[in-house]
């Protein structure tokens, strides 16, 4: 299901004159090919452009993220999008500074072409004045022979200019060295290029900053092969205000699937956005005008203890990503945990993620006694623990206060038949799992 009808609303920001100094403001330009004539380029008739993403697994994550929206925020200002998914790129493997890639077999790289299509399609609009395309370089590459390809293609390219690409000169200086087959990755994408810009006109490449090499490759082929000259924009690479890595989260990729990374955990990422970064996230990951952008910045430094920035960035980019239901889901389950709304209205799956970081243990169905439970769940150490916690008014089951120490829960108010939420006091959770 698409997700650009949410964007609409922000289509004209009267704060801009236009999309590059709106790009400039939100920090996505890192590097370009010639900026003054790109900025002309984007405030006059509309272009065709394109980025590329490869199926190296089977969704996409934050880091892409950026690149789709750049595309929208382009799109928007009336320009015609390519979203180009590598099914010959993909099978190849871009060069990673340390290491080279495992190869995937083709029906993996398929199969992950088709997953990568879906997401890409939901963030841009296929109707209207400017609609997208969706391209695939095997079909333009599987047909080519390897001497077609050296003789129409590599020809094209120096040996010592490729050298200097960054990716390809850490690798040399590595101990791993680098394979034939990732160094000719960058012809292969400057022959994407070449291949869009005949069929399409495309004028214009997008990616990260630390892709340059391979964008400059098509922006070279290009102006030998036919004689013109094309843009290319490099984003910048995100990193977070104390030095750590952006868009991991204890050390696991934020993906856009909601089977590798849950709607809740999505959320919570963002949720935990740093003070320090939060003004920075709302330029490059939502839609919000500079206005909103700049108020929410005043509300940060004056109301930091209020998570206004945060609340809004999640929020946004939640549902972005997974729409504006499953959002409500989350910020609801967020809610419930903490008896402030009711558990029994959440599906399973948003509850096994909102308490999948929660102490848990599983017991038999005759261990539902209410002493046993807070024993069982480690919030109580003791049985006599647990009786003066109860005695207290501090023991809570699926957020219904227990008083009555000798109170047996019924199987029917397990939640989705086998979960309950604990709590003890305000604060201290845990989950048991009853099994059959």
């Amino acid at each position: 299901m698409s997700h650009v009808n949410n964007l609409e609303s922000q289509h004209n920001d009267p704060a801009f004159a236009n999309v590059w100094q709106e790009l400039k403001w939100r920090g996505l330009v890192h590097v370009s090919t010639d900026e003054t004539e790109l900025e002309k380029l984007l405030a006059g008739d509309p272009i065709t452009y394109y980025c590329g993403f490869d199926p190296t697994a089977p969704s996409l994550h934050l880091g892409n993220l950026v690149q789709l929206l750049v595309m929208r925020r382009l799109q928007l200002a009336g320009h015609k999008p390519l979203g180009l998914v590598g099914g010959s790129t993909g099978l190849i493997g871009d060069p990673r500074p340390t290491a080279e890639r495992t190869l995937n077999t083709k029906d993996t790289v398929a199969e992950w072409v088709g997953y990568l299509q879906g997401q890409v399609r939901r963030f841009l609009s296929f109707e209207g004045g400017n609609p997208a395309r969706m391209v695939n370089n095997l079909d333009w590459t599987a047909p080519l022979s390897a001497i077609d390809f050296l003789r129409e293609i590599g020809k094209h390219f120096r040996v010592g200019t490729m050298l200097r690409k960054d990716a390809v000169a850490s690798r040399l200086n590595s101990d791993e060295g680098i394979s034939y087959t990732e160094f000719s990755y960058q012809i292969l994408q400057g022959m994407d290029y070449l291949q869009l810009f005949r069929d399409y006109g495309c004028a214009l490449q997008t990616g990260g900053s630390d892709q340059w090499g391979n964008l400059t490759s098509g922006t070279e082929l290009i102006r030998k092969v036919e004689g013109k000259s094309v843009h290319a924009l490099g984003t910048p690479l995100i990193t977070n205000s104390d030095g750590t890595k952006f868009g991991k989260s204890e050390g696991n990729a934020i993906w856009l699937d909601p089977d590798m990374c849950s709607p809740y955990t999505f959320y919570q990422f963002w949720l935990n956005t740093a003070d320090a970064d939060v003004v920075d996230r709302l330029k490059v990951f939502t839609f919000l005008s500079r206005a909103e952008i700049e108020a929410l910045g005043q509300s940060v430094e004056e109301r930091p203890f209020a998570r206004e920035g945060q609340k809004k960035l999640a929020f946004e980019v939640t549902s972005l990503v997974h729409g504006v239901d499953a959002t409500e889901k989350v910020i609801a389950a967020s809610a419930a945990l903490f008896g402030n709304g009711d558990l029994t209205v959440l599906d399973e799956r948003t509850l096994e993620a909102a308490t999948a970081e929660l102490p848990s243990t599983t017991i038999g169905a005759d261990g539902l006694g209410i002493i046993d439970l807070l024993v069982a769940s480690g919030l109580s150490d003791s049985k006599s623990a647990a009786r003066r916690t109860v005695g207290e008014g501090g023991a809570y089951v699926n957020n219904t206060k227990v008083s009555d120490p000798d109170a047996v829960i019924a199987r029917d108010e397990l939640l989705h038949g086998r979960y309950l939420l604990i709590r003890r006091g305000k604060k201290n959770l845990a989950t048991i799992k009853v099994s059959a």
